[in-house]
């Protein structure tokens, strides 16, 4: 059956997503002893901050903006499920190569058709950037499809304290027991939250702003043209 790429965002979005589903800053237990343990290894991420793998911050906050933008352009800045995702090819460029972009859906494909082998193969030079993190079942297509790096935004730890209903099992946890997999993922957390945190922000809280070009009409959000017409 043909493989498409996108579709494998729409996988990441089946969603929780990315797209919700598609995250994260783990939730560790031990937050609820009296007494302090020290966090595991295996649950320490990078700073997202750092040069990984010789990206600057810059672009990937560049590439995790493209994701944010991807809502407007398929979607709507203020849909209610505002997971959205790129894939890019840092291999090709310093700056990255966009390879196709895509939103909370699990409907539309790609323009790339590709066997299983020729997939697989290409997967390892490509990053996913999401602005949210993954649901445990989307971590886990996204390790075995075999990423170079997979990127997020907002932590499953943030969507769960603003009212979203998760699974919490954390990206790492999945990455941290893929390690029989092939082709090692680089995870890198937290990239651009500042930015990615408003758009799940709104959804369980009357009084937060909508994100930017929307408007309150009454327990939602709405594009400002709709929201001045209603």
């Amino acid at each position: 059956m043909p493989y498409s790429f996108c579709a494998s965002i729409a996988l990441v979005f089946a969603l929780a997503l990315v797209l919700a589903g598609t995250c994260t800053q783990p939730v560790s237990g031990h937050q609820h002893h009296r007494h302090a343990f020290s966090p595991s290894l295996e649950s320490i991420v990078a700073l997202p901050t750092l040069s990984i793998n010789s990206v600057p911050i810059a672009v990937r906050e560049g590439w995790m903006r493209r994701a944010n933008a991807a809502l407007a352009e398929l979607a709507s800045p203020c849909t209610f499920s505002a997971f959205a995702s790129v894939i890019v090819n840092h291999t090709a460029s310093d700056a990255g190569e966009l390879v196709c972009i895509g939103v909370n859906s699990n409907v539309n494909t790609g323009p790339y058709k590709f066997t299983p082998k020729q997939a697989q193969a290409a997967f390892a030079d490509l990053s996913l950037y999401t602005n949210a993190e993954s649901c445990p079942m989307c971590a886990s297509a996204i390790r075995w499809s075999g990423f170079r790096e997979y990127i997020y935004g907002t932590s499953i730890a943030t969507l769960i304290s603003l009212g979203w209903a998760q699974i919490r099992i954390p990206s790492i946890d999945v990455f941290e027991r893929s390690f029989d997999l092939p082709n090692p993922s680089r995870l890198i957390a937290g990239v651009l939250t500042n930015e990615t945190d408003p758009f799940f922000s709104w959804q369980f809280d009357p009084s937060a702003p909508c994100p930017a070009g929307c408007a309150r009409v009454g327990a939602t959000c709405r594009l400002v043209e709709a929201a001045g017409g209603a």
